[in-house]
């Protein structure tokens, strides 16, 4: 389950002299790391350089983890108009991230062994970040019968789920519950309650009122968290909360953590960066969960820093203009974010002081890796040398036009952050490299054809 082809033997690399953090080994210090054949081989300070190439990374520069996001969109196979699996690596790479997770809403849904071998073989093509196949909890993700949950774990599925739609069935949800969990495979919950979601397009409250837009309120998403947070208490299952919103829904996590429920979190950046308050009729500011007010902002900007959520995903759901430019009830829900999360991570936590730089690894590399049961997130002897570089000082200014991703449905579009990805790296391969940033003239002379 991975788009980076094998690199053989080759010459080592040490990466010498750069910030390394992993908080899984305990490193938040300057120092080196050796890799070969694609495998970090050791950390630490002023490691041997005999025969390998050496790389001088400047103090200023952050290499940690490879960032990995479990919750994407490809739209491939289907829906190649609006995302191609090609392009959406080359986004994941140019955003910081070295794996994507890929949620099964594409057309056919990701229900059957074919559908993953496909979405597994357009990754390998690619040859650039790993593609990690989510599959469906049921056939056609219609919410009436189980898909056949063992043969998608053995096609490569790390994870299934409906998303995009709740499994209202609580009876099915259980038996999701456990079945995944023969297989070790969580459930990523899209929690919604459809009858109290009804027609509605943003979060009910003042702001939709003054629009005139039919809301969906925040218990919508609370009870589906109440409900399935309780099934993983029965079941033992492994229940993760897509896109979390609402303080309700981080009550609900922290009491299931507190019971010691198998129960984990995300949320996305634009749900702790903006509120309703936000909202016109851009199109571009609607998503499914709706922009929340400002206590539901805080609240997940808290459950970030107080260790109740555990991962940052970006929701990243490339539409095409046409599908956008309509009236606002009538557009699809969803923006992209592979390209943007970064540094509004940076900027809007890390800067602020809300959380440390080994928080931010946690959240966006250690986490999902363990979530997913993958081999990355971490940089230990005989992990994989998939590396994320940042630059957190460097200004980034986000331009949709310049975007790697056939998509351009962003609210952040001309915004001036704080923080930047510099290079990226997959199995010691060096995948992506920014040219606006001097420093990583280092890494483009071993790599003259990637760039930004």
């Amino acid at each position: 389950m991975t788009a980076t082809k094998s690199v053989g033997r080759q010459p080592p690399i040490i990466l010498k002299g750069g910030h390394v953090v992993d908080p899984t080994q305990g490193v938040n210090e300057l120092c080196d790391l050796r890799i070969a054949n694609g495998i970090v081989e050791e950390v630490g300070p002023d490691l041997g350089v005999d025969g390998a190439a050496v790389i001088e990374v400047p103090a200023d520069l952050i290499v940690c983890p490879g960032f990995i996001d479990m919750h994407v969109h490809l739209r491939e196979p289907g829906q190649e108009y609006k995302e191609r699996i090609a392009t959406g690596v080359e986004a994941a790479v140019a955003g910081g991230f070295v794996g994507v997770a890929c949620m099964p809403n594409t057309n056919p849904v990701n229900d059957h062994r074919a559908v993953t071998e496909l979405i597994l073989r357009k990754a390998e093509e690619a040859n650039l970040a790993h593609v990690y196949p989510i599959g469906a909890v049921t056939l056609g993700s219609k919410g009436e019968q189980l898909a056949e949950i063992g043969e998608l774990h053995d096609a490569g599925c790390v994870a299934i789920s409906d998303d995009g739609y709740p499994v209202a069935d609580a009876l099915l949800m259980r038996r999701a519950l456990e079945y995944a969990s023969m297989f070790e495979m969580p459930v990523i919950d899209h929690c919604e309650d459809p009858s109290l979601k009804g027609e509605g397009s943003a979060h009910e409250g003042y702001y939709s009122s003054v629009l005139g837009l039919r809301g969906i309120p925040g218990e919508a998403e609370e009870v589906m968290v109440e409900r399935d947070v309780t099934l993983s208490g029965l079941t033992d299952g492994s229940v993760h909360i897509a896109h979390m919103s609402t303080r309700g829904s981080l009550r609900a996590v922290r009491s299931g953590k507190d019971r010691g429920i198998n129960v984990t979190c995300e949320v996305t950046p634009h749900h702790f960066t903006l509120t309703d308050e936000e909202l016109s009729y851009d199109t571009n500011y609607k998503m499914n969960p709706p922009l929340r007010d400002a206590g539901d902002r805080e609240a997940m900007i808290q459950g970030l820093v107080d260790g109740t959520i555990d991962v940052i995903a970006t929701d990243h759901a490339p539409h095409h203009a046409d599908d956008k430019t309509v009236e606002f009830e009538k557009a699809p829900f969803g923006i992209i974010g592979l390209e943007t999360a970064v540094p509004l991570v940076m900027d809007r936590l890390l800067h602020k002081g809300l959380v440390s730089i080994g928080r931010l690894v946690e959240l966006l590399a250690t986490n999902p890796a363990r979530i997913l049961g993958l081999p990355g997130g971490r940089l230990a002897p005989g992990s994989p040398a998939d590396i994320t570089v940042l630059a957190p000082d460097v200004t980034t200014e986000i331009s949709a036009s310049r975007f790697k991703s056939l998509a351009r449905n962003t609210p952040f579009d001309g915004w001036q952050l704080r923080g930047s990805v510099a290079a990226v790296l997959i199995g010691g391969r060096i995948v992506y490299t920014n040219e606006d940033i001097e420093a990583v003239g280092v890494f483009q002379q071993f790599s003259p054809s990637v760039s930004s």
